[in-house]
């Protein structure tokens, strides 16, 4: 006889889709309540909050700035910078790492250049925008493409070269070609890598323009966020950190549903945090032996099977 199940921990059940986002709303409203006490208190212990402006003061300086039109520019620009440079990131990123993947060729000819400049931090690479383009405007977006093209390249070439070949031969037996091995297999059995590095690109995109802005700029929300420093307006300082992350969290988004679309077709997992997982059934030994028997002995069947 089979021995008692063993007892499950207490799990408390998940929150409905109204209370998470409450309960994200909730820890948002508590991180700037504690920011206005302890700025509005001159709090000074180690981290000097006394220097910091109150929510108050940044929202009365977020305010003041929607309502002009220089506010609207800088926002423009940037969006026309990161969203220019990104997609020529991802377009060439993608072509690259799958030539690269696919071609013992094309490894051996772009792979030693690629490795070489990829440590190379973007930013450091405003001299050379500067020298190399006639305008600001075209190194900035330079600086944003090499920025998020990397991330691109290596998860498109480490998804392309992680495919298992079952896949291409089973195409390859039905007759297709390469470039159905490409649109069937390739591109779709990586698309989940390739998602995985755009995310990683716009974010690092978005670090670097905001840098170069700084740097070379002369529009743009990290132009103005500099302006505003060496001017001490902090509270406009702040009002520049929040509209980039604002701004980064949109675009990330954006680019995690558009994943999530294209590989709907991907299994999702059926686990939810804090549920309580199901416990396994205990079989008799006679249903075991029963199911044992069902279970096909010739390995070249199961196999043939997996492939269908």
């Amino acid at each position: 006889m089979s021995g008692p199940a063993p007892r499950a921990g207490r799990y408390r059940r998940p929150l409905p889709p109204i209370g998470r986002y409450a309960l994200r709303m909730g820890a948002v409203a508590a991180a700037l309540g504690l920011w206005q006490l302890l700025t509005s208190l001159d709090v000074d212990l180690w981290l000097r909050f006394s220097q910091f402006p109150t929510v108050t003061d940044v929202g009365h300086a977020f305010a003041d700035r929607l309502a002009g039109a220089d506010y609207w520019t800088d926002l423009t620009d940037s969006l026309t910078r990161i969203v220019t440079g990104f997609l020529l990131a991802a377009v060439l990123g993608v072509a690259v790492g799958v030539l690269v993947a696919r071609s013992r060729l094309a490894g051996d000819l772009l792979g030693p250049l690629l490795e070489v400049v990829r440590p190379i931090p973007a930013i450091a690479l405003v001299p050379v925008a500067i020298l190399l383009f006639p305008s600001n405007e075209q190194g900035i977006v330079f600086i944003t493409f090499t920025a998020a093209f990397f991330p691109v390249l290596v998860s498109t070439r480490h998804s392309v070269r992680a495919l298992t070949p079952v896949w291409e031969e089973a195409v390859l037996t039905m007759g297709g070609g390469r470039w159905r091995i490409l649109g069937s297999v390739v591109m779709p059995g990586a698309l989940p890598g390739i998602f995985g590095g755009l995310s990683v690109g716009i974010g690092v995109s978005w670090i670097c323009v905001i840098s170069a802005e700084m740097i070379s700029g002369q529009y743009g929300v990290g132009y103005r966020t500099w302006q505003d420093y060496t001017i001490v307006n902090y509270p406009g300082v702040f009002v520049g950190m929040v509209t980039i992350g604002v701004l980064g969290w949109l675009t990330s988004t954006t680019v995690e549903l558009l994943g999530r679309r294209l590989t709907r077709w991907l299994p999702r997992t059926s686990y939810v945090p804090g549920t309580r997982p199901t416990a396994p059934r205990t079989l008799a030994p006679a249903q075991l032996a029963a199911a044992s028997t069902d279970q096909p002995s010739d390995t070249e069947e199961a196999r043939d099977e997996h492939l269908v």
